[in-house]
């Protein structure tokens, strides 16, 4: 049976602040094979001007993985890309989504919409110095611009510098009075204008973001789009991740056993720490949806963020939250 390996952009998991970093993608991955993964948002200015290693450093588990950058100055943007693929990522990202107060004062993010030209210059630069794909995420709209001619001309504009992937967050993105985690949840979403970009742009590749939960949500999606890029569900509730490459894969591999992700993280706490001195909660934060859903589950997660625990070596804490999910297993019975 053949994998689905020639649509890269079929199922994703989204870039997310705080949260998709190597840790979390690394724990992603023992989950799901073929499922791009997105790192966290880094600036140019952050490449340039700090620590490369620290912001650009992943585990070679993580491909297929995706570099998502931020910024909007096009020679930044170039050497920031150079950086990316010098260190191995599968393609870069330009953030013109994110609606936060930090971005909005860089002048980037979800801004970049008001510049598309900006933005096919930035995209030009990148694309002639790396030999991967840079690509777009995007918001349908910034705020109350409900005009579907605003996303289809800005996606016009920087198609003709080259870029021939855009994944479509499909909320506006308010700029003004909304956090970014409102900014997640009040504008409402509206797929049917990325269902329209594609037919508009049918030689693009087009994604959809945004609210997105469920195997229904994705087959729906598909049906009109040519990949789906999942956010807060995929962290809130990871197990589902399991099920994706048999099913939007073809990849009929041994669905792996809850105890042995657990134990692969432990496992990788320890090396982490022995490396260069990762605490194991540092770690541990991402996983705590593993057994979402399961008895005992919500024992096993407050021993695994227990704060008391913190200066015990991860694999006593590893015991005892086995023990905690073995006595709710006893008590049901």
């Amino acid at each position: 049976m053949a994998f689905l390996t020639d649509q890269p952009w079929r199922l994703s998991v989204a870039p997310m602040m705080d949260w998709t970093d190597r840790h979390c993608r690394f724990f992603h991955r023992l989950l799901t094979r073929h499922t791009r993964l997105y790192t966290e948002m880094v600036t140019t200015g952050a490449l340039m001007h700090g620590d490369v290693q620290r912001h650009l450093r992943f585990n070679s588990q993580e491909h297929p993985l995706a570099l998502q950058l931020g910024g909007n100055v096009a020679a930044d943007l170039a050497r920031a890309a150079r950086l990316g693929q010098h260190w191995g990522y599968d393609e870069i990202n330009l953030n013109c989504g994110c609606p936060s107060d930090r971005v909005q004062r860089g002048a980037f993010g979800a801004c970049l919409m008001n510049e598309p030209q900006t933005v096919a210059d930035g995209v030009k630069a990148m694309r002639d110095v790396v030999d991967i794909e840079v690509t777009v995420k995007h918001r349908t709209g910034i705020d109350r611009i409900e005009s579907y001619a605003f996303m289809r001309d800005f996606v016009g504009t920087v198609s003709e510098a080259g870029c021939r992937v855009f994944i479509v967050h499909a909320r506006n993105a308010w700029l003004d009075g909304l956090s970014p985690k409102e900014n997640r949840e009040i504008p409402p979403l509206r797929y049917e204008l990325a269902y329209r970009l594609k037919q508009d742009f049918p030689a693009l590749t087009v994604a959809i973001n945004g609210g997105i939960r469920s195997h229904h949500d994705i087959d729906a999606h598909l049906q009109h789009a040519d990949g789906v890029m999942i956010g807060r569900e995929a962290y809130y509730n990871p197990w589902w991740l399991t099920q994706w490459d048999a099913v939007y894969f073809r990849d009929p591999h041994p669905v792996p056993e809850r105890e042995a992700v657990e134990e692969a993280m432990v496992d990788y706490m320890e090396r982490a720490h022995a490396q260069d001195g990762c605490p194991w909660y540092a770690i541990a934060r991402h996983m705590l949806g593993l057994y979402h859903g399961q008895r005992g589950g919500r024992l096993w997660r407050q021993v695994w963020s227990d704060h008391r625990l913190k200066p015990l070596p991860p694999r006593e804490v590893w015991a005892r939250a086995r023990q905690a999910l073995a006595s709710a297993c006893l008590v049901d019975h």
